[in-house]
């Protein structure tokens, strides 16, 4: 017995930290993302190796049954803690599929490296679910939180309308295909940021949140309209500025890229991970003005999204 399942990674490019009070993201799934492969295996126990895109090994353990049975386990590796506690969930909404088995070798790889943040915990999560024939929104919800547009993400190829009605995940597919796109990068700031901190923040900062998601919705309305490049620009700058107020922090733009002729956004939590750069300059000269600001990682549109 071998299964394989596979989730996409995802950048979401309006709605953050707002779209955990209802306001409408724009996300968009990637080209890369995580491979879930599930082989028998014996004695009551999974052997799981976690591979990172290069080949190497990331992780690896024996879990037993009976530790995830329990929802604990003695190894003081947060990596070994955190999956006993996803396997016990998904254990706990259908338990045939460990009941039924002698055991499991598991192994999981990235198709993107794991510091880029696209989504290592979303993509596992969301392969564990089907694994398990369980909904993958329950199974974040127990286990890392979060909003669930990254579930969205994992499971669709096309870009996605997300939001929360009364903690219910809506999905809508939809059209995404500016003229544009040539002119749109995304860029690694060389760390990998906490989503769970980063939330935080933005929970003890917001004020009257109703206001600022009719100006999200507004500007994420108006974005996947947009045919025009330097409307888009603006749209992405007035975002941004929302954000820098509500989080009382400068745009990545003001602290880090202030010389850019075009916009450069925060995307997802802010403080790392990858940047949306909107160029009003060619190709050559985007990535020289990055690799000249010491952030080599430059991945046109047409190479990271589905």
């Amino acid at each position: 017995m071998k299964k394989t399942f596979y989730s996409n990674g995802k950048l979401l490019i309006t709605g953050e930290y707002t779209v955990l009070d209802g306001a409408n993201a724009f996300a968009l799934p990637t080209k890369q993302g995580q491979y879930l492969y599930i082989n028998s295996g014996n004695d009551k126990t999974i052997i799981w190796k976690s591979f990172d895109n290069d080949k190497s090994i990331w992780f690896e353990d024996t879990l037993s049954f009976s530790e995830i049975y329990n929802g604990c386990t003695e190894s003081k590796n947060p990596v070994t803690q955190t999956l006993v506690k996803i396997l016990n969930a998904a254990h706990s909404h259908n338990p045939d599929v460990l009941n039924n088995s002698t055991g499991y070798e598991v192994i999981t790889e990235l198709t993107f490296p794991r510091q880029w943040g696209l989504g290592t915990s979303s993509t596992l999560i969301n392969n564990i679910a089907q694994w398990f024939n369980i909904d993958a929104y329950t199974l974040l919800n127990e286990s890392f939180g979060g909003s669930g547009y990254d579930i969205a993400c994992a499971q669709n190829n096309t870009p996605i309308l997300y939001r929360l009605d009364n903690n219910k995940p809506i999905v809508k597919k939809i059209e995404f295909n500016p003229s544009f796109t040539n002119r749109v990068f995304f860029v690694y700031l060389n760390q990998k940021q906490n989503s769970r901190s980063a939330i935080a923040a933005y929970k003890s900062k917001k004020n009257d949140i109703s206001s600022i998601i009719t100006k999200i919705n507004f500007i994420t309305q108006e974005a996947l309209k947009a045919q025009d490049l330097n409307e888009f620009i603006n749209l992405m700058d007035e975002h941004s500025l929302i954000m820098s107020n509500i989080l009382e922090i400068p745009t990545v733009k003001e602290e880090l890229f202030h010389d850019f002729n075009g916009t450069v956004k925060s995307l997802g939590a802010w403080g790392g991970d990858f940047i949306l750069v909107v160029s009003l300059t060619d190709e050559t000269n985007t990535i020289n003005y990055f690799k000249e600001k010491g952030y080599p990682v430059i991945v046109p549109y047409k190479d990271m999204i589905l």
